[in-house]
């Protein structure tokens, strides 16, 4: 049995679902499945204690080129860990990455719930073409730019991100401008930041706002086969901002 470690909380729900007892190390912010076992946790996924992570004498560390940091992950292998290092823009990627990890790197048999997110997603069919803009932070305005995987996703689901030709990946655009947009909708989902009814669609009145899981709209891992059912409801029933 291989002992892993995962700086990705999507990842980690991907090998715990597959593979309970994998893995021995996960990040603070891993929550799904809500029982990780002994597995230890080693600071957050952009600074993650290198030495702890040493200490467990993992087989694998699996990270992925957003979320985590360079530097962290050359330390890693600098202390002679195996690190892999995932690259996830869009949900074809997505399925394959998750491949490379579980069947390729931990010689697990293909797990059901990969084979039921693509049936899933192949039954999409996208409603009426919107235009909308996805804050993923406040404090300062942050939002969905180019060559996103949420924004791969919601483009499937019949959303257009407003921002997909931005030259960065998560510009930062000031709120006043989101909101003389002329776009039809406002996506916030409830992470990394945490909008709610309370927080963020103040900032937009009399736009229509969705409000979305960040799990479903973000993760790539179980969450996957149940995401297009989740996220088309939330963009069909949005709220109107007052």
């Amino acid at each position: 049995m291989r002992r892993v470690v995962s700086l990705v909380p999507s990842l980690t729900e991907a090998v715990a679902e597959s593979a309970p007892g994998l893995l021995v190390g996960v990040t603070d912010w891993c929550t799904h499945p809500a029982d990780l076992g002994d597995a230890v946790r080693i600071g957050g996924t952009k600074n993650p204690d290198v030495s702890a992570i040493a200490e467990l004498r993992p087989d694998l560390v699996i990270a992925n080129e957003e979320e985590n940091r360079a530097p962290d992950l050359a330390a890693l292998r600098a202390a002679g860990v195996e690190v892999l290092v995932t690259e996830i823009r869009d949900l074809p990627q997505a399925v394959r990455e998750l491949d490379r990890v579980l069947v390729g790197a931990l010689g697990l048999a293909r797990p059901g719930w990969l084979a039921d997110a693509e049936a899933a997603w192949a039954r999409v069919e996208p409603a009426r073409a919107l235009t909308a803009f996805v804050p993923v932070w406040r404090r300062p305005w942050m939002v969905l730019g180019r060559d996103t995987f949420a924004g791969d996703l919601l483009a499937r689901l019949g959303v257009r991100n407003a921002y997909a030709g931005h030259p960065e990946r998560y510009p930062r655009v000031p709120a006043q401008e989101l909101a003389a947009s002329g776009c039809d909708l406002v996506v916030l989902p409830d992470e990394p930041y945490r909008f709610t009814a309370e927080d963020g669609p103040e900032a937009f009145p009399g736009l229509p706002v969705a409000l979305v899981s960040g799990r479903h709209l973000t993760w790539y891992g179980p969450s996957l086969a149940q995401a297009p059912q989740v996220l088309g409801r939330a963009l069909r029933e949005p709220l109107r901002s007052s």
